[in-house]
């Protein structure tokens, strides 16, 4: 597994307004292997994530999955790749009220077509997995953030994705919380084997990395 952005330009936006957001990008990212984007605000980083999980289309370049140039599938190919290739933790968890914390990891396999019963073990494993086994049947408003964060990890790990985008994991929790997160997504990322890119301003987060992108006027990947 590996994920490839070769020259890899995004602008956004419209008329005065538009700007480029990555020029020419060129990265490698590792299965196994857990990189953090780190830079300003504005520096491109969520915009890599979006490109690299398929979300956003480049306007040049490729962005090859594995060997599949995602930037060149269909519309309804990109959905599927998002759906059975890629894990997503945003920032916010994006938790679904009233859903407990098992429910979340299983409602979206009626998307995938795959029987929520077949990979309810699964799903109680992977809670296990994370330190929530004992809290699976509580919805996110009984949770704090930092086990918010935890029950979006699990969901995002439940398809075995081959991709593994996280999007500033400790910014709402505090520093333990923070620390624990960040071992964990470590660990996960190393037993796993998938490909992990993280976007961070947390230097904690940064030092755990095995490789670190520097996103800014002149992008750099330096290796720990």
């Amino acid at each position: 597994m590996s994920l490839h952005l070769h020259d890899v330009t995004v602008t956004l936006g419209r008329g005065e307004s538009r700007t480029t957001a990555l020029s020419g990008l060129d990265a490698r990212f590792s299965p196994g292997a857990l990189t953090a984007l780190v830079g300003p605000s504005g520096s491109g980083k969520s915009t890599l994530l979006a490109v690299a999980g398929a979300l956003l289309r480049p306007d040049a370049g490729q962005v090859l999955l594995n060997g599949t140039d995602l930037a060149t599938l269909t519309d309804r190919e990109r959905a599927r790749a998002r759906r059975e290739r890629v894990g997503y933790v945003f920032q916010s968890g994006n938790l679904l009220t009233g859903l407990t914390a098992e429910e979340q990891l299983l409602a979206a396999l009626s998307l995938t077509g795959r029987s929520p019963r077949a990979l309810r073990p699964r799903a109680r494993a992977l809670l296990e997995e994370v330190g929530l086994g004992h809290r699976g049947s509580h919805r996110p408003d009984q949770l704090s953030g930092g086990e918010r964060q935890r029950v979006a990890l699990a969901r995002a790990l439940l398809l075995e994705p081959e991709l593994l985008l996280v999007d500033e994991p400790t910014a709402a929790v505090d520093r333990t919380r923070a620390d624990e997160l960040t071992a964990l997504i470590a660990r996960t990322t190393h037993e796993h084997g998938c490909v992990t890119v993280v976007a961070t301003h947390d230097p904690v987060v940064t030092a755990a990395a095995d490789t670190t992108v520097t996103m800014g006027a002149e992008t750099r990947q330096t290796t720990a």
